[in-house]
């Protein structure tokens, strides 16, 4: 039916216009929230029971390399040097179109899963037209809001590359998939930026994509690389703008953090990611004091989970957990929490629609917007009884709490489980696909070769 109503759920909107509504109804016609409020007298629509469900806007992961779902967990012992060395100088060098293309579509069918509902997909592996191509059909299978963030292959990757980046492919990508922009999946450039390029390349490359109307997501500060005022110097060349999303940032200095929010930058954060990794704690409040509310991503799935809500638990401990250090050294009691779980829902969510450019069609539960819709089911014992929603979906829900998600007013998992969706075919496809690949790598794929398989690839060679 063309009409849904979602009835009697606990509303959390992030539009501070609709609030918090503790008992109310959704309206869903086409693609689009037809209205929003309690008891709508509404005929001729499915019913959706939202009675003991929290409804929130589809999660958004800003940054994620969704290729990798292949090697997923691979590296959860792994330094960044070692992910560098195993995953982007090995693995990313042997993947196929097809392994490009299962590789993405189980990243983005998997996110969908947990309610991400947009993904931007910050392809870096596009080892040749074909894997580009391959790339943009696997996250297109999976029936989710995205954007294909077109990013290089790995030999143009080495620091720092003097290596132009292949625009022409970019252009024909474009071309052939992104005929419009009011389609569920777009397209953004994903920038090796000052940090991995030439300045020259940099300039280039940032000139090419505005000229081809894509937005740019650049990771700037993520570990000791990312020290010497990058966003400095990228600003000196004319390069920053409000179309610039800058991931991790954990390093930066404050002239950086300063620049973004004087041109209107965005930022995307993968607490998870970063704390594993070494590239730092969370820059949350470092972002928030230049008026800049950031954005969360996952990054990679080699590390950690695909799901946001560990990303929210990792932000906001993160967060709380260097000022309360602070506080310690200090000898004085911290007192209100610097960041709260109303904070990083928002980042979750409405931050995110804007760090893709899709502010006007999603990121809150807004009459106008796109019906893209979370349903948290509060009946299980790790969700109940629901005393504090924020606090709930934060705190205390995981992935398998995810009953119900809609993507553009299509249900796209209902009951618990993904619509139209053969998961022991696709398991067979997958399983298929990792093994050819570490068969490539002459490496087994039961996991016996880990957790340090490049003890040669010691931090201080990257």
């Amino acid at each position: 039916m063309a009409r849904k109503l979602i009835r009697n759920a606990h509303i959390i909107s992030i539009d501070p216009e609709v609030g918090v509504i503790p008992r109310g109804d959704i309206l869903i016609e086409g693609s689009k929230i037809a209205a929003i409020g309690t008891d709508l007298s509404v005929s001729d629509a499915e019913i959706i029971d939202g009675e003991g469900r929290i409804a929130i806007p589809g999660f958004i992961d800003t940054h994620r390399h969704t290729w990798q779902a292949l090697l997923r967990a691979s590296g959860a012992d792994w330094t960044l040097a070692q992910y560098f060395a195993g995953v982007r100088g090995v693995m990313g060098t042997l993947y196929t179109p097809d392994d490009m293309k299962i590789g993405n579509h189980l990243g983005a069918i998997a996110a969908l899963d947990a309610g991400i509902t947009t993904l931007y997909d910050w392809s870096h592996n596009n080892n040749s037209p074909d894997h580009s191509s391959a790339a943009v059909e696997g996250l297109m299978a999976a029936g989710m809001r995205a954007v294909f963030g077109y990013g290089n292959s790995d030999a143009e990757w080495v620091p720092v590359s003097d290596a132009p980046s292949d625009f022409e492919d970019v252009a024909r990508v474009k071309r052939e998939y992104f005929s419009s922009d009011d389609q569920l999946v777009t397209m953004g450039f994903a920038a090796r930026g000052n940090q991995f390029a030439t300045m020259r390349v940099t300039k280039e490359d940032f000139v090419k994509a505005r000229d081809l109307g894509l937005r740019i997501s650049v990771h700037m500060g993520d570990g000791l690389w990312g020290m010497n005022k990058p966003v400095v110097d990228l600003h000196a060349e004319g390069l920053t703008g409000p179309d610039v999303t800058y991931v991790h940032c954990n390093s930066l200095q404050s002239e950086d953090f300063q620049i973004i929010g004087d041109t209107g930058g965005t930022a995307s954060i993968a607490p998870e990611l970063e704390l594993h990794m070494g590239h730092g704690f969370p820059p949350t409040l470092s972002l928030m004091k230049v008026g800049v509310r950031p954005s969360i991503s996952i990054d990679v799935v080699t590390t950690v989970p695909d799901d946001m809500f560990s990303a929210m638990r990792a932000l906001l401990s993160g967060t709380r957990a260097v000022v309360n250090n602070q506080a310690l050294i200090d000898r004085v009691i911290v007192d209100p929490l610097p960041l709260m779980a109303t904070d990083v829902l928002e980042f979750a969510t409405l931050q995110g629609a804007l760090a893709c450019g899709l502010g006007d069609k999603t990121g809150s539960l807004t009459v106008g917007k796109e019906a893209d819709i979370v349903l948290v089911n509060c009946n299980s014992l790790n969700t109940m009884p629901m005393n504090n929603a924020y606090g709930i979906v934060v705190e205390a829900a995981h992935a398998g709490n995810v009953e119900t998600v809609i993507v553009a007013g299509n249900i796209r998992k209902r009951d618990f489980k993904l619509v139209d969706f053969d998961h022991a075919s696709f398991k067979t496809r997958v399983e298929a696909a990792r093994d050819g690949l570490f068969e490539k790598a002459g490496v087994p794929s039961d996991g016996s070769w880990l957790p340090r398989p490049f003890e040669a690839a010691s931090d201080s060679e990257f």
